[in-house]
């Protein structure tokens, strides 16, 4: 007996159809494009990863050669452009953009990888393939997404933003002393003497 029933089974057919080729992933990026104008090619970049990743992932199926599930009188519930399994394309893209947009905006993690996740666990639901495809499609996609260059998230990234900044900031306080005669006043603390206070003794 088959343990699918609706709406389930119509669920992951949806989810399935929106990650096909990356296409979700991709309308993502554009959309956080459009309406953050100061991060858009980050989200553009972070967008096409997920197209990208099917490409990269098409490679390594041609390598590893395993064929989808087959099980009898059960046929698969969706369709796919090959016969072949491993890794998932749907579980690498899906991984693949939802790290790489999550470094672009850090709050959309759990509502990207829930995506990823839904996308992923229809894919053996619909009997297109094997837990373990998805499993290794999703950690070459986590590699992937990771690997994508100046999406700004990344811890490394953050430390050289934040060193950035300290070094624009120390150039201006420079270039202001220097237009001062090469001197800097020194701040008077709230509550503090100053010249004529009776607290200095001076006049």
């Amino acid at each position: 007996m088959r343990a699918h029933a609706e709406p389930i089974e119509t669920m992951a057919k949806a989810f399935g159809l929106a990650g096909e080729y990356g296409a979700v992933w991709a309308g993502i990026g554009a959309i956080g494009a459009s309406i953050d104008e100061r991060r858009r090619s980050q989200w553009m970049a972070a967008g096409i990863t997920g197209p990208a990743a099917v490409g990269i992932n098409f490679v390594v199926k041609v390598g590893v050669g395993r064929q989808r599930p087959l099980i009898d009188e059960h046929p698969p519930l969706a369709r796919a452009p090959t016969k072949l399994s491993f890794p998932s394309a749907h579980a690498t893209s899906s991984a693949a953009a939802a790290t790489a947009l999550g470094r672009v905006e850090p709050r959309a993690r759990p509502y990207l990888f829930a995506l990823a996740a839904a996308i992923s666990v229809g894919r053996p639901y619909l009997g297109m393939h094997y837990p373990s495809d998805v499993l290794a499609g999703a950690a070459l996609g986590l590699c992937i997404g990771a690997l994508v260059p100046g999406l700004g998230a990344a811890p490394t990234e953050e430390r050289l933003f934040e060193l950035a900044v300290d070094a624009n900031e120390r150039a201006q306080a420079t270039r202001r002393a220097e237009g001062n005669g090469g001197a800097i006043a020194p701040l008077v603390a709230e509550g503090s003497a100053g010249p004529g206070d009776p607290a200095t003794g001076k006049a």
